[in-house]
């Protein structure tokens, strides 16, 4: 090996020994300091090769979901990249149904735009996605269910029948896709370490279920009726109810109970420009 190659290669050693060293600083010392002043994490999309999706999938996005048709040419980017992370994550399969392109796409959709304030926004939780063409009768409960998030057999479970409904009928607060991935980011933030995203999520949640832990407080919600009767089943249901009208309805969500709004806006780190 000639000294000028040997120069040039101890060269690009120490330089990656030292970026290894700032980033790791970076993500021990800095990082939580900056979600500690400013509850949110220092970045969130950096893709110096972007996952590419094919003009099909493109047009499935294009055509179902407005969140996607208003962000800029960049935020498209990085939306149809995690889409196709996503695809490549998780299996899906179908129970006397046959899964189809748009069926993964619209899926993968609702999980990124829910998501889309996340820096670690795939999760090993769940590893595969089953559809129904209706509803189903549960493995664990043994009763008819709609969808469902198995912990234990690290599934998301959708009724495609309930999940379409939920996808076109933007005006009733009521989207099965949301409301079930709702259920996986709450067990993920319990189960994360080292997550930013995580640490927020489950803070904010926190905050949230006073609003139905406080009798007060939920008995204001219940009069007011813009929350569906659901919501109260659990705190946990109240979560996933409160995304779904997160996303459905924002404006009125927002002048209705505004500090419940700005809760949920910081726990998924959900930025206004996104829609911009």
């Amino acid at each position: 090996m000639s000294e000028a190659i040997f120069t040039v290669l101890t060269f690009l050693l120490v330089a990656i020994v030292i970026l290894l060293v700032i980033a790791g600083f970076i993500r021990l010392f800095v990082e939580p300091a900056y979600v500690l002043i400013f509850n949110k994490p220092l970045y969130i999309h950096w893709y110096p090769v972007p996952k590419k999706i094919i003009p099909f999938q493109r047009q499935i996005l294009e055509r179902e979901f407005s969140f996607y048709r208003k962000l800029s040419d960049k935020r498209k980017v990085y939306f149809e990249h995690r889409v196709k992370s996503f695809l490549m994550n998780y299996q899906f399969h179908g129970k006397d149904i046959s899964v189809t392109e748009e069926m993964k796409v619209m899926i993968a959709g609702t999980y990124v735009m829910l998501t889309f304030g996340m820096r670690f926004y795939l999760t090993p939780l769940f590893r595969k996605i089953i559809i129904y063409p209706g509803q189903y009768t549960s493995v664990i409960t043994q009763q008819n269910h709609k969808g469902e998030f198995n912990l234990r057999l690290k599934a998301v479970v959708f009724s495609w029948e309930d999940f379409l409904s939920g996808h076109n009928t933007t005006n009733d607060n009521v989207n099965l896709g949301l409301h079930e991935f709702a259920h996986v980011l709450h067990f993920h933030s319990k189960k994360t370490n080292g997550d930013p995203n995580a640490s927020i999520f489950y803070d904010e949640f926190n905050e949230i279920v006073k609003y139905y832990d406080d009798a007060a407080l939920s008995l204001e919600l219940v009069q007011r009726g813009y929350f569906r009767e659901y919501a109260y089943e659990n705190k946990f249901e109240f979560l996933a109810v409160l995304l779904e009208h997160f996303f459905e309805s924002p404006q009125v969500f927002r002048k209705e109970h505004p500090e419940l709004y700005e809760r949920v806006k910081k726990m998924i780190n959900f930025k206004e420009e996104y829609l911009n």
